[in-house]
């Protein structure tokens, strides 16, 4: 048996998101179909709370299943939230089992998934944007985005460290945007998020709802301020 990659846990971040467009893809029929703001928010959920990525296949697997057992089906498959419930069984499955299905997967050698060349040119698209925006409060974000540039050749070699410098430096961005967001944009996004939540909040716990609705308002408050996401899981 080989030895599990050193980069593994840290290539599988991306390949979670990807993994799971791609196998609901599948499922569905439809490899066009595009996730909305709110099935990223759920997979963001479920990586962020630690649900196994093999939880979640197998979750969107069954759901699937039980909805093509059904006689009728007047209504497609449109949104991940449909697979919550049977995501979060399987999940407790694997964890009574001991097992969390990582273990074929984390053998499989892989490489650092960005060149230090498309890092950079990430990087300073992200301080234009910023800087676009023209607004001051933002200006010490760009400059500690310029910061990380200069640092790039140590960094690059280390990816888990250069992300989580990015994740604080994304909730700094939020909470300077948050500042700036007037009471009719926060109620617009609540309005949004309560109509593409609504028909699935009964197949989610409490908690679930909780984490889901942070992570839907944290992005949709960005992309009204036209902001970048700073993790490099957002690399074009």
């Amino acid at each position: 048996m080989s030895e599990p990659d050193a980069n593994a846990p840290w290539t599988s971040y991306f390949n979670y998101f990807t993994e799971v467009e791609e196998h609901f893809q599948k499922a569905r029929g439809t490899s066009l179909f595009l996730l909305s703001p709110l099935d990223w928010a759920l997979i963001e959920t479920w990586k962020n709370s630690g649900v196994p990525l093999e939880a979640v296949l197998r979750g969107i697997d069954v759901a699937f299943e039980k909805w093509r057992a059904k006689r009728s089906r007047a209504q497609m498959v449109n949104s991940l939230a449909f697979c919550s419930q049977p995501v979060m069984l399987e999940a407790q499955r694997m964890a009574d089992a001991g097992t969390d299905g990582s273990s074929a997967r984390a053998q499989e050698k892989e490489s650092a998934p960005f060149a230090a060349d498309d890092i950079r040119r990430y990087l300073e698209q992200n301080a234009d944007a910023i800087r676009a925006t023209g607004a001051a409060e933002f200006e010490p974000v760009a400059v500690s985005l310029d910061g990380i540039v200069s640092e790039l050749a140590d960094l690059a070699g280390d990816p888990e460290k250069l992300e989580r410098r990015l994740t604080v430096l994304e909730q700094k961005l939020v909470a300077l945007a948050r500042g700036r967001q007037t009471d009719d944009e926060a109620l617009a996004i609540r309005v949004r998020l309560d109509s593409q939540l609504g028909p699935y909040k009964s197949k989610m716990t409490a908690p679930q709802i909780a984490m889901l609705e942070v992570q839907f308002l944290e992005r949709a408050l960005l992309e009204n301020s036209r902001l970048p996401r700073l993790s490099l899981f957002y690399i074009g």
